[in-house]
């Protein structure tokens, strides 16, 4: 499994995770042991997602040791006036002592109290409570304001980026300063993307499904990504992914998938608390 090196104090993120969003809270536990079982290192939930129990039982279940494990959770909307008592009932609801990212789902920029949020999470960093902060559907606009107004830079960037959203803008902004770029929604949500054929030709060419090829591609770009599945023969699907590498001219060839076509909100005016 690769890793790539976070902004903060030498904090390294597994390059491929596991995604619960839309699994519910039931069945959470189950799909993270299935999940941490097929080799996944890093688990990505949120407040917002009501999974939180069952994210923190399938680790604290695991028998793998605490240090081996990265586990993302998010800030939502409606608590950025009170992050930092907002990171403590997600801390008490996954059962951990710390989390390995704690990130701020959504700017809201008409509520502008993302500056204030991210002042919370950066005393929550140096209280050592999460190892690393960073952002969720952030633009070039609000974190050059977050950049300019406060002391830490964000490590990461969570992002809706696909073939069909590309996001070329954004991921070179994220380089310029530091910051990495993680992926949600990488496959899509299957909208189509994953029946183009242009897929259907590299899946033929390297003996991979359209899923495995669309991951490998996030992969090669430097994108941490996180597929989400329930499923078990997806949730091993999409970890296996590092036997085989595109080439020049594949990777080419998804690049000019590109439509710039959004599934999800739109990060300037979405605000649902």
């Amino acid at each position: 499994m690769n890793s790539l090196l976070l902004n903060t104090d030498g904090v390294q993120i597994p390059q491929l995770g596991f995604g619960v969003w839309q699994i519910p809270g039931d069945q959470a536990e189950q799909a993270v042991t299935i999940a941490l079982e097929a080799g996944y290192r890093h688990v990505d939930t949120a407040a917002a997602y009501g999974n939180e129990e069952g994210v923190g039982r399938a680790v604290r279940g695991s028998g793998l040791p605490r240090h081996k494990l990265f586990v993302t959770t998010k800030l939502w909307n409606s608590d950025h006036h009170r992050a930092e008592q907002a990171f403590d009932e997600s801390l008490a609801r996954l059962g951990l002592d710390y989390v390995d990212l704690f990130l701020i789902h959504w700017p809201v920029p008409k509520q502008d109290k993302y500056v204030q949020a991210w002042k919370a999470l950066e005393k929550i960093y140096r209280d050592g409570r999460a190892k690393a902060i960073g952002t969720s559907n952030f633009t070039a606009g609000t974190l050059t304001r977050l950049m300019d107004e406060t002391g830490i830079r964000p490590s990461i960037n969570q992002i809706e980026l696909h073939p069909y959203l590309q996001q070329r803008e954004m991921r070179a902004f994220h380089e310029a300063n530091g910051i990495l770029t993680e992926a949600w929604s990488p496959l899509g949500r299957g909208k189509g993307l994953l029946a183009d054929p242009a897929l259907a030709v590299l899946s033929g060419k390297y003996g991979k499904t359209p899923a495995q090829i669309v991951l490998r591609w996030h992969l090669q770009l430097g994108n941490v990504v996180i597929p989400k599945s329930a499923t078990p023969s997806r949730i091993a699907e999409n970890i296996d992914v590092f036997d085989f590498l595109l080439d020049a001219e594949d990777m080419a060839a998804i690049g000019a998938m590109n439509r710039n076509r959004r599934i999800g909100p739109d990060p300037d005016t979405f605000s649902m608390t």
